[in-house]
């Protein structure tokens, strides 16, 4: 049976980007702290091709995340590039010409644009039909493995709001960002709710993992 699950870290007062987001700030004034502890580890590190890194108790966390994924989804900030319509020479995203997913990636735009083959066997897909299309898209495209949820917030809480999620990797950095983009806002009345299954402590950060109870 294939997941949908959203994995996101967050700052401890909530905000999984910073203020002042920008094409040369993307995750906002203090963001880049948010990713402290994926950026020192061994495992992120070869996934993006670079040497070296860490060994701890997150290496797992984040092992076990690549291995189960087969497709995934993200808005249109964590692709990349200026809002409004695509440019008649669109920007590839953040990603370059290798991005270490290696599988299908379904983009929640609301701007036509035709896929984007890159190397590595990743292929975007630009969904303007709105997150559910993009997730029933992604669970056809994963096949025995799951759909991984990327972010950014406003496309995490439209996952929770319409109870597209099986599960939530929640990962929370220690660090205060003050302001900026807050995960699980506006939510409302009647949101669906969640069991715990798991904690991870390790170093700059506790991994959370929490299923849709049913």
């Amino acid at each position: 049976m294939t997941n949908v699950r959203l994995t996101i870290t967050t700052s401890i007062d909530g905000f999984v980007a910073g203020p002042h987001q920008s094409l040369e700030d993307p995750l906002g004034v203090g963001g880049m702290a948010l990713h402290a502890w994926a950026l020192e580890l061994a495992a992120w590190r070869s996934q993006h091709g670079l040497e070296g890194g860490e060994v701890n108790a997150s290496t797992d966390v984040v092992a076990k995340s690549v291995a189960s994924t087969g497709a995934t989804v993200m808005g249109r900030k964590m692709f990349g590039g200026p809002p409004g319509p695509w440019p008649d020479d669109p920007w590839s995203g953040w990603w370059g010409d290798d991005p270490p997913f290696h599988h299908a990636v379904f983009v929640v735009t609301h701007h036509p644009r035709a896929p984007l083959v890159c190397q590595g066997g990743t292929t975007f897909t630009f969904v303007t039909e709105g997150v559910t299309a993009a997730v029933e898209l992604a669970r056809a495209a994963a096949g025995e493995r799951d759909v991984n949820v990327a972010g950014g917030a406003s496309i995490g809480n439209q996952c929770l709001a319409a109870d597209l999620l099986d599960e939530l990797h929640l990962t929370v950095s220690p660090v205060f960002l003050g302001d900026g983009e807050r995960l699980l806002a506006d939510l409302g009345v009647g949101s669906p709710q969640l069991a715990h299954r798991e904690t991870v402590a390790a170093p700059r950060a506790v991994h959370y993992r929490f299923d849709r109870a049913r």
